[in-house]
């Protein structure tokens, strides 16, 4: 699971804008402006029957600062993504 979901800057970052591109989601925001300090994405990669899934995850950062919550606050009512 991304530790994004529950990172005070996830609306900011652009490596989540990046995630959230690969994933074919809605930003959360237009115009990311947080740079974070080395993030460690695991991409699992799943062949399917007639196509490949990717899965992008952020698994680490030094500049996670937790904020429990974050994105499901963000984001009302929406499947918190795993």
């Amino acid at each position: 699971m991304c530790i994004c979901v529950n990172c005070l800057y996830v609306d900011r970052c652009n490596t989540y804008y990046a995630v959230e591109a690969q994933h074919q989601q809605p930003h959360l925001t237009e115009s990311p402006d947080f740079e974070p300090v080395e993030p460690s994405i695991n991409v699992n990669i799943r062949p399917q029957e007639d196509y490949i899934e990717m899965e992008w995850d952020v698994v680490g950062c030094a500049s996670f600062t937790e904020d429990m919550g974050r994105w499901a606050r963000l984001r009302p009512g929406e499947a918190i993504p795993t």
